[in-house]
């Protein structure tokens, strides 16, 4: 079994071996670590749906702008 790989980072780069060693022997320190990795992946879906809904709020809002112009010419038009 090998340690997930949100454990290599630069923070714990100097503690690698040990890592490893307390991962495999230590189920204490094997949950910590898993509830650590679980969180660093949420954080990163997280980021992920927040940029995908800035670019659909954009987008929403631009479409937004052009129905605006649309609906006040369309008016203007047909007076």
């Amino acid at each position: 079994m090998s340690i997930p790989r949100e454990l290599y980072n630069l923070k714990f780069a100097e503690y690698l071996e040990a890592i490893k060693i307390l991962y495999l022997v230590d189920d204490q320190f094997k949950h910590l670590c898993d509830q650590y990795c679980e969180s660093k992946t949420n954080v990163k879906k997280i980021e992920k749906k927040i940029e995908k809904d800035f670019y659909d709020k954009l987008s929403n809002e631009n479409l937004s702008s052009e129905l605006e112009e649309e609906i006040l010419f369309y008016i203007i038009k047909s007076k």
